[in-house]
């Protein structure tokens, strides 16, 4: 074979183990996830819907592709993002699927369909309404996430402590709370809690990676091993 052809088939080959460790929906939402900071199997594995074997196995070939990384915490297998690049190519792809299929926004439309007023708050007016202090932002992530990366000035309430906690929350003024991204619920769920007990809420599209792909500074409270 032709040096120069074997050269090439070689590094396209290795650009292709990518590829193929991507090629599934269920790969895709764990890398998501694990942008949002590290966990272990068990929890990947609630969260997507996964049995924990299969989760292990989807786990298994990211890390073949050096995607994901893991380590032992006792019994527990702890899972992480191999590199933050991972994220920004994770982002960039998701970024292209949106402009270039239409499916997505369809698929979004009827989501939101029947949902009046739970549209996304444009970040440039969210941002003025933080440095005015006319907003209270809420984080509803689980608080490892929180810890890892949040928008400055957040409050982290996750979902589940929304109804123990409202008392917290101003009753007067507005509330933004935001999540894992565009196509994350929390927020979502969160704002329908806050709007039927009597809260001016509105979600934020953007999650902590979108938020700090656009300059904006991104605060982090511990630092994992």
């Amino acid at each position: 074979m032709n040096p120069n052809r074997a050269f090439k088939d070689a590094i396209y080959d290795q650009f292709a183990r990518i590829g193929k460790a991507v090629s599934s929906p269920k790969r895709l939402e764990l890398l998501d996830l694990l942008c949002q900071g590290e966990r272990s199997v068990e929890v990947l594995a609630r969260e997507t819907g996964l049995s924990v074997a299969n989760a292990s196995r989807h786990l298994l070939i990211l890390r073949g592709a050096s995607l994901v990384e893991s380590r032992k915490d006792g019994l527990r297998v702890i899972c992480r993002i191999a590199d933050p690049a991972v994220c920004d190519f994770f982002r960039s792809m998701r970024l292209l699927a949106e402009k270039r299929l239409a499916d997505i926004g369809q698929i979004v439309r009827r989501f939101f369909e029947g949902r009046r007023g739970l549209e996304a708050v444009d970040r440039d007016e969210l941002l003025e309404r933080v440095r005015s202090g006319s907003v209270t932002v809420i984080d509803v992530r689980p608080p490892e996430e929180y810890r890892a990366g949040h928008i400055p000035g957040a409050i982290s309430l996750p979902l589940s402590e929304i109804e123990a906690r409202l008392a917290e929350l101003p009753r007067a003024g507005e509330i933004v709370a935001y999540c894992r991204g565009p196509y994350c619920v929390l927020a979502l769920q969160a704002v329908d809690m806050l709007r039927a007990r009597g809260f001016v809420a509105v979600r934020l599209e953007d999650g902590v990676r979108d938020w700090a792909a656009r300059g904006f500074d991104v605060a982090v409270e511990e630092t994992r091993p």
